[in-house]
Parts: structure tokens; C-alpha cells; sequence
């Protein structure tokens, strides 16, 4: 596989987004399949960056926070699926960092569980930790550093690119980073570091993490990354909307009632509601991942797939939209149900051991967020997250107008169309037709495109897959800019600390359910219609 890698000493930060480890189910890293392998290369080599000549050298990957819960069930998962994929670049090195002292071995040990060979991969597994090295030191000593930067030269040759990816609590961020531009930035290469969320708490938070990145950076070495642009059918919402001539022409006022993005996931904080408490379901999913996809359904056509092309776009988009109040959610927190089979289930929030007694933190949230510009004035756009669900889900739904001139007698519903995110990726629109046999009798059925049913051979890369390789690549395209960043937090932090101030009492709902009913009531009143008869069945083979 060939990268074409930047070739000049630029010093680039990627702020990544990842996946949360509260909010969304372990799955198991998807074996690679050599049909689904080459079309991933395929892929691989039409995202090139080419600011100038690929040279020969070596690539070190640091994990900040090596001995930490992310780095086992997340980061080091996905760099072996990487690793016996055979899409690391060549001579990859691996440093483990943290301030717990252990070998490699020790390392290895604790990730017995997550990182995994399948039969006759063995060998490939033992290949892959000796590629791993392990460096223990402090996040606030320089000296620490500098030991570091010998254990990374003492395995470099040639140019020597550097990747850090801070797997750490947001506290150590700023002193992690000023110690990383003191002494380990790469001599002869790129460096890049990726920084998890939350990327701040508010305005004023972020706005403070901004500009101590940008003392050390430029803004254009500046990559921010919400895991969710990494993701299959996040990515298709570009190539849908302005691929399609059919789709064009009624994605505006004029056609679309509302549109509905959903979060969902049918488990609660089982005992990590400590962590979840300071933050809430509003900071945790919708300020970034849901607001990232209403931004790629809402935004122009971009004068062309460049990222700041389309990154224009997305601020404009969410210039338009005004800040949120109480008036526009509704907050929910789950409690248990007594009869759940399972224990999960029976135990609701304020039972997690590690939340606060009288805790009113919202673990579900539903909000109505108005677009004022010529395409979309008028038209509500309703996000909703939240956890102890019926369902894991996470999808765009555009919900069309009603059929003016009705001659059915009533029996029509409206047209949607549907972009699941996750699980069992898909796009499918429902449309009205006709029962066979003599009458007109209408039925709702469905054009349908399921990616494991069109795509049997491809395996879709895991969102950290696709994130670590974009940062290798040097592919911009799904990164976050800094104004996009405080906009987002514009719309978001007044209600924040209106509801920190308040404590209102969030609506509880029952474990397993959807949620709090004044949350479809408040679809419905902003032009959303559940009917609830549609029921989807797999396609038939012919």
C-alpha cells in the first residue's frame, strides 16, 4: 500500500472525537476479508495527500495513557486490525506512554481480552508487540520527555514522522502538549497529535483549549476530529446529497416537514455514571456528533470535496442556527424497571453507585434546533440521544411533506428517507405502493440500500480505523476547524448552564423504553408524524 505522506517539517495536531467508551457498545474489531481488504486499498489510494515527494523513513505512534481503559478496549484493538490488515505504514513503531511502570508484556496482558488473534494469526500477534515498546514518566516533566524522544530516535531512520495520540483526561491536555512541543517534535518529518474529547465543558473552556493549542500551532496544523465523520454512512450524506438528481431538487422547505436525528443505545452507565455525571448526554452526544451530522444534511453544496471547502459550509450552516433555550428540549433520566430479565435494567441512574445522590443530570435529551437561512426556514431539525433505550440506534430521518390532493381516501403516510448510521448501515426511502390484487388499497414499503446485503465482500473500517489512517495519510477531510468548534458551542453552552444553574427535574422514563413522551409530543409539534405502522423485512433473493 502506498501513502503519500507530507514530505515538508510540519508540526500538525489532530483533535479526534472518539468513540466514548460510555456511550456506545464494544464491538468486536471485524475480521479483514481479502475481497473487503482490496477495496479498503482501493479506497486508501484515492485519499492522498500530495504536498510533494514521498520519501523513505520510519513512522513512531506514542499512546499517551497506554495503561488506560481507551487505550486497551479502543486504540490498541484498532492498531493491530490495522497491523495484520497490512495498512500501517511500513516500519510503524509503537511507544506505550503512561505513568504506571510496566513492561510490554504486562501491556500485552491487559489487552488479552481486546486484542485478539484469530487460528493462524498467532504468529502475526507476537510480530505485532514486538513492533510495541513501553516508556513509563510524568505528563508534567520535561526530563520525561526528553527520555522519551531518545527511546523514539534510538528505532527512526530517515525521516521520522511522529503521531501522538492523547488518550488522557483533559486536565493533563495542555501541559502534555507544551511538553510534546518542547521535546519531541520530529526532526526530519511531520508531527501530529491526536487529542480526545471533550475538547472543553463550554465557550469559555474551549475557546481557553483553543488558544493554547494555537500559541503552539498554527491554525492550519490544527485537526479536530469527531469520530462520527468517520463513520460509512456519515460520509455518504455528501455523496447522497450532491451525487443524486433526484434527491436535489426536495431537499429544501419546500418538499421536507422535518428532519429527526436520533442516538440511541439500550444500556445504561453500568457503574460509570461517575464519569457520565459531569458531562450529561447534551455534552456527551449531541453538541458534537449529532450536531456534526445536522451539519452535512443542512449545509450547500460545497464549491468542490476540498476540506475547507466543505468545512465552509458547515460554519455557515451553523452560523444560522440560534442559540438553544429550555423552551426548545425536553430532559429525561431513566429509571429501572422492575420487571426487566435483566439487572442492568432493574437498576435506573440515581442506582449507579458512582452518581451523585439527587443527581438531575439528563441521560436522554431531545432538542429542536431552527436553521434560519432560504433552504431551511422553517423547518425543525429534532435531535435526540439517549441511554436505557429500546434499541440501539443511531440514524438522519427526513420526513417529508404530506401529499397535497389526496385521492386514496386518506390511506397515504408521508415519504421518508432514512440513513442508518449504525447498526446494519443503510439508506432506504419509504414510499407509498400499491397491495397486489384488484383494489388500490396502498401499503408503505421501501427502496432499499443495506450495505451488508449490496457490499457482501467489503468490510467497513471501524470509525477509529478510518481516523488513525486519515491522520496517517494526511487527509483533512473529516477534521473539525476551530470556528466550527465555537459555533457549535455557541448554540449549546447558554442552555448549558441555564439547566446547571436551575437543576430543572428531568422526566424520568422507564429503562428499555422511548424515552420521555413529551419528547414525541414535541416531534409532533414541530411537524413530525410517527405512525408506527411501518414494518421493514429483508429483501427476498430473486
Amino acid at each position: 500500500l502506498l501513502y503519500a505522506m507530507e514530505s515538508d517539517k510540519s508540526e500538525s495536531v489532530y483533535i479526534l472525537n472518539a468513540p466514548e467508551l460510555r456511550t456506545e457498545m464494544d464491538i468486536d474489531m471485524l475480521e479483514g476479508n481479502p475481497a473487503g481488504l482490496k477495496l479498503l486499498r482501493e479506497s486508501l489510494k484515492k485519499v492522498q495527500i500530495t504536498a510533494g515527494e514521498s520519501q523513505e523513513g520510519s513512522n513512531v505512534f506514542v499512546v499517551f495513557g497506554a495503561s488506560g481503559d481507551l487505550a486497551k478496549k479502543k486504540i490498541y484493538p484498532t492498531l493491530w486490525a490495522l497491523y495484520r490488515d497490512n495498512l500501517l505504514p511500513k516500519d510503524t513503531k509503537i511507544f506505550g506512554y503512561a505513568r504506571s511502570k510496566m513492561t510490554v508484556a504486562q501491556l500485552r496482558e491487559k489487552c488479552v481480552n481486546t486484542v485478539k488473534a484469530k487460528e493462524g494469526d498467532e504468529k502475526l500477534l507476537d510480530e505485532f508487540w514486538s513492533s510495541n515498546s513501553y516508556v513509563a514518566g510524568s505528563y508534567d516533566t520535561k526530563r520525561d520527555f526528553e527520555l522519551l524522544d531518545q527511546e523514539m530516535k534510538s528505532v527512526e531512520k530517515g525521516k521520522n514522522n511522529r503521531l501522538f495520540y492523547l488518550a488522557l483526561p483533559p486536565s493533563v491536555f495542555k501541559p502534555v502538549t507544551s511538553m510534546l512541543k518542547e521535546a519531541c517534535m520530529a526532526e526530519k518529518g511531520w508531527t501530529r497529535v491526536i487529542v480526545e474529547k471533550p475538547f472543553g465543558k463550554d465557550s469559555d473552556s474551549s475557546a481557553d483549549l483553543s488558544n493554547h493549542l494555537q500559541k503552539l500551532f498554527k491554525e492550519d496544523q490544527l485537526y479536530r476530529i469527531d469520530h462520527y465523520l468517520g463513520k460509512e454512512m456519515v460520509q455518504n450524506l455528501i455523496s447522497l446529497r450532491f451525487g443524486n438528481m433526484i434527491f436535489g431538487p426536495t431537499w429544501n422547505r419546500d418538499s421536507i416537514a422535518s428532519v429527526v436525528i436520533s442516538f440511541k443505545e439500550p444500556f445504561g452507565t453500568q457503574g460509570r455514571g461517575g464519569y457520565f455525571d459531569e458531562f450529561g448526554i447534551i455534552r456527551d452526544v449531541m453538541q458534537n456528533h449529532l450536531l456534526q451530522i445536522l451539519c452535512l444534511a443542512a449545509m450547500e453544496k460545497p464549491v468542490t470535496t476540498s476540506p475547507d471547502d466543505i468545512r465552509d459550509e458547515k460554519v455557515k450552516v451553523l452560523k444560522a442556527v440560534e442559540e438553544l433555550t429550555m423552551d426548545d428540549v425536553v430532559l429525561g433520566q431513566y429509571e429501572g424497571d422492575p420487571n426487566h430479565p435483566e439487572e442492568d435494567g432493574r437498576l435506573g441512574y440515581l442506582d449507579d453507585p458512582t452518581v451523585p445522590a439527587g443527581s438531575t443530570c439528563p441521560t436522554f435529551a431531545a432538542a429542536v434546533l431552527k436553521i434560519k437561512n432560504e433552504r431551511w426556514d422553517g423547518v425543525p431539525f429534532i435531535l435526540r440521544c439517549g441511554k436505557a433505550l429500546n434499541e440501539r440506534k443511531a440514524e438522519v430521518r427526513i420526513q417529508y411533506k404530506d401529499v397535497p390532493g389526496d385521492i386514496f381516501n386518506g390511506q397515504t403516510v408521508r415519504n421518508e428517507l432514512v440513513i442508518r448510521v449504525q447498526p446494519n448501515e443503510s439508506v432506504y426511502a419509504k414510499v407509498m405502493t400499491k397491495t397486489p390484487g384488484m383494489s388500490f388499497t396502498l401499503e408503505e414499503t421501501e427502496l432499499d440500500l443495506t450495505y451488508n446485503t449490496r457490499y457482501k465482500d467489503a468490510r467497513l473500517p471501524e470509525a477509529y480505523e478510518r481516523l488513525i489512517l486519515d491522520v496517517f495519510v494526511g487527509s483533512q477531510m473529516h477534521f473539525v476547524r476551530s470556528d466550527e468548534l465555537a459555533e457549535a458551542w455557541r448554540i449549546f453552552t447558554p442552555l448549558l448552564h441555564k439547566i446547571e444553574a436551575d437543576k430543572p427535574d428531568p422526566i424520568k422514563y422507564k429503562y428499555g423504553s422511548r424515552g420521555p413522551k413529551e419528547a414525541d409530543l414535541m416531534a409532533e409539534q414541530n411537524d413530525f408524524k410517527y405512525t408506527g405502522r411501518y414494518k421493514w423485512t429483508g429483501p427476498n433473493k430473486l
